[in-house]
């Protein structure tokens, strides 16, 4: 499956989120990652962030799409992270 995630957390939570999530996924842009996951590696990638966000103060959001192929991106201005060579 493909998914995009989007955060907005407290500032002192900022790089771990980011940390974490370049581990499983692409950096494209200033809090958002995206990239093909498996459903196993998605529930556990959802346990980290569970485990470094405080909920009553922070937001992520994860978009799911069976295939990349049913999205469209449009980017206008520079790419911040260039996915071509990506598998």
């Amino acid at each position: 499956m493909y998914v995009i995630i989007v955060y907005d957390v407290s500032v002192e939570r900022v790089n771990k989120v980011k940390s974490y999530l370049r581990q499983h996924l692409n950096w494209v842009q200033n809090s958002v990652f995206e990239g093909e996951i498996t459903d196993s590696k998605l529930r556990e990638l959802k346990n980290g962030l569970n485990s470094i966000i405080k909920k009553e103060k922070d937001n992520v959001i994860i978009y799911i799409s069976k295939s990349d192929k049913f999205l469209l991106r449009e980017t206008i201005g520079i790419d911040k992270s260039d996915t071509s060579n990506i598998l």
